[in-house]
């Protein structure tokens, strides 16, 4: 798609962080915009900026884990704008810290029903319509860095993001023919406002946390966050990767030595015996002069901001739960 002015884009997540800069960047590029967000204090400060610019922009408060809520948006968008999208664009997502092996049902639960099941509903109600609607069209996810690595600590969070990219190039592979492409987009740290979910938008009934969730942990990781890449930088990186139909951006000059560092794990250690002690010993050796480069200093800041330790005081970021007594207790908040 190198041609955006008249048409129809649909992004959730829209009305902040990463999804408020794809707005933004869409919409000056003539699209008619659809902003789709489950809260509405971000949505009315989002409405309050396109007023202000004139476009055509129309918001939706939307539970993205709610399938009939969904096909009622999408009934939504054809009704103000008169179709389908042509561009759909899936930025909505949550994250949680905490040692894996403290996770409970729901902790997997929310972040895999959001990253993941959010991104099924969105295909499964736009596909056919716009496959219907035969114009061809383009969908993006914005996916995450973290689908290439593996943490501990972040362990729902990259299953949902490694389903979305598997599940993304499946689409892609299939919708080729029918004039649709496909892109991932994979950040690393963004600087937006992920870090309020776990406290303001969780659902009630899926509450239950083995991980020590506090307003000051949540603190300390909104610090992190505002080093992370501008919104609207990274839609610029969107954009051109949609005009260029690229399916993989991952938003960094490095981006393909990044890629084969990170991956090295699994033909360098994992096929060989007593693997993750091989693994162990390399992740513990001093990072080169080129890692240095690439995911601490000026190109990889955003990501080196994440994969360093958390700033700020020992208020138990990335813990359990002090009372969860099968976890060991370095692991622990105190």
């Amino acid at each position: 798609m190198k041609d955006f002015a008249g048409k129809i884009a649909f992004i959730t997540g829209g009305a902040s962080g990463a999804g408020f800069g794809q707005a933004q960047i869409f919409s000056e590029a003539g699209m008619k915009v659809v902003i789709a967000d489950v809260r509405q204090d971000h949505i009315d400060e989002a409405m309050a900026y396109f007023k202000k610019t004139g476009a055509p922009v129309h918001a939706i408060n939307l539970d993205i884990t709610d399938r009939a809520a969904y096909a009622a948006a999408a009934d939504e968008t054809e009704a103000v704008f008169g179709s389908s999208p042509d561009l759909l664009i899936m930025t909505a997502g949550v994250n949680t810290f905490g040692p894996v092996e403290a996770s409970t049902y729901e902790d997997f639960d929310w972040v895999i029903g959001v990253n993941l099941g959010g991104v099924i509903n969105g295909l499964v109600t736009f596909v056919p319509r716009m496959i219907k609607a035969g114009r061809g069209g383009y969908i993006a996810t914005t996916v995450s860095y973290g689908a290439f690595g593996a943490s501990p600590g972040v362990a729902p969070y990259i299953t949902s993001k490694i389903g979305v990219l598997s599940l993304m190039e499946c689409y892609a592979m299939a919708l080729k023919s029918y004039g649709i492409g496909v892109s991932a987009l994979c950040p690393a740290n963004i600087n937006s406002n992920i870090p309020d979910a776990a406290l303001k938008t969780r659902p009630e009934h899926l509450k239950n946390t083995g991980y020590n969730i506090t307003e000051a942990t949540q603190a300390v990781l909104a610090s992190s966050q505002k080093n992370g890449m501008d919104p609207r930088v990274l839609a610029d990186w969107l954009k051109k990767g949609i005009e260029n139909d690229q399916f993989l951006i991952v938003p960094y000059k490095s981006a393909a030595r990044m890629l084969e560092i990170d991956m090295a794990r699994y033909y360098t250690d994992y096929l060989q015996p007593d693997s993750m002690t091989k693994y162990e010993e390399r992740r513990m050796q001093p990072p080169t002069d080129e890692q240095k480069q690439i995911f601490f200093e000026k190109e990889g800041y955003e990501l080196g901001s994440m994969m360093r330790a958390a700033p700020g005081p020992d208020v138990g970021f990335g813990k359990a739960r002090s009372d969860i007594d099968w976890v060991a207790p370095e692991k622990r908040a105190k």
